[in-house]
């Protein structure tokens, strides 16, 4: 079993770093605000640590789940980041979805250190996280790959790599892209729905074993016909995504007039106070 340090406790990171635990790893923990490490520690064993360098230290792989792209250099980079504690060939491995460009800028810099890097955004939420069943999207070499594949699969349904540093991002984004679309139409599907008097239930039982049929009908119609949104993936999260996803089409002459449409449809969500809410909150400006 691996000697880890994971850094960044939210509700993603806290549960990855239980299933390390559960799965034999040594793990010592980091977190912006100790208490949540603390917390940590308490439910789970293990040890914490006052910064990403003193948890890393000693560590063959260190796993990141950070905000974004600022704070992933900010747990990386300076006296005081991980890569200042960790002995050359351990691999760090970055589970937050940011930027291709802010990925290749640290694997670069890990490298010149000696050190692996893995670009390894996940999908399937806080569910997944604690379920342990997450898609894992990888960017970096094969042999960065293969070292880190088998830690990553304690809380892995799939796990694979896509290609050089950055290519994970690039596939998380593939991922925002789709599900951004198919909250949409599902939330226009259901308030259609509503307002001819159908009863939602029983419409999403017939049709969601059609060609309609989606994770998010499986998992979100019933919470989105209550109205219920405190839960699952942030909005203002989201939008962070997104805001990625745009940018990075505009870098690479992509054209994406869905994403950028319900992209401020998310915006009119965040001036409704729902920055914190779920992403199927969309459905709820359909209703006003």
């Amino acid at each position: 079993m691996a000697k880890t340090a994971f850094l960044g406790l939210g509700v993603m990171g806290f549960p990855m770093a239980g299933h390390l635990m559960r799965a034999g790893h040594a793990v010592t923990v980091y977190n912006r605000s100790p208490a949540k490490a603390e917390a940590w520690v308490a439910q789970h064993g293990g040890a914490h640590a006052p910064t990403p360098r003193e948890a890393a230290a000693g560590a063959d792989f260190v796993m990141a789940c950070v905000g974004n792209d600022d704070d992933l250099r900010q747990v990386c980079l300076g006296p005081d980041g991980a890569f200042a504690g960790m002995a050359p060939g351990a691999v760090f491995v970055d589970h937050t979805t940011v930027s291709a460009k802010v990925t290749r800028e640290l694997a670069e810099a890990a490298r010149q250190a000696g050190l692996g890097y893995v670009d390894a955004p996940v999908s399937g939420g806080q569910a997944g996280a604690e379920n342990g069943q997450l898609s894992v999207m990888c960017g970096g070499t094969p042999e960065d790959y293969a070292k880190a594949e088998p830690v990553i699969d304690a809380y892995a349904r799939i796990c694979r790599r896509m290609g050089d540093a950055g290519a994970g991002q690039m596939a998380k984004m593939c991922n925002q892209i789709a599900i951004a679309g198919l909250v949409q139409g599902l939330s226009e599907s259901l308030a259609f729905a509503e307002r001819a008097g159908l009863d939602t239930d029983l419409l999403v039982e017939v049709i969601s074993q059609g060609a309609a049929g989606s994770w998010q009908m499986a998992n979100r119609h019933q919470t989105m016909a209550q109205g219920h949104f405190d839960h699952g993936f942030a909005v203002d999260w989201m939008r962070k995504d997104l805001g990625i996803c745009l940018e990075t089409a505009d870098e690479i002459g992509a054209s994406l007039p869905v994403t950028a449409l319900v992209d401020q449809f998310y915006h009119e969500v965040q001036r409704m106070g729902g920055g914190r809410w779920d992403t199927s909150s969309l459905i709820a400006r359909l209703r006003r």
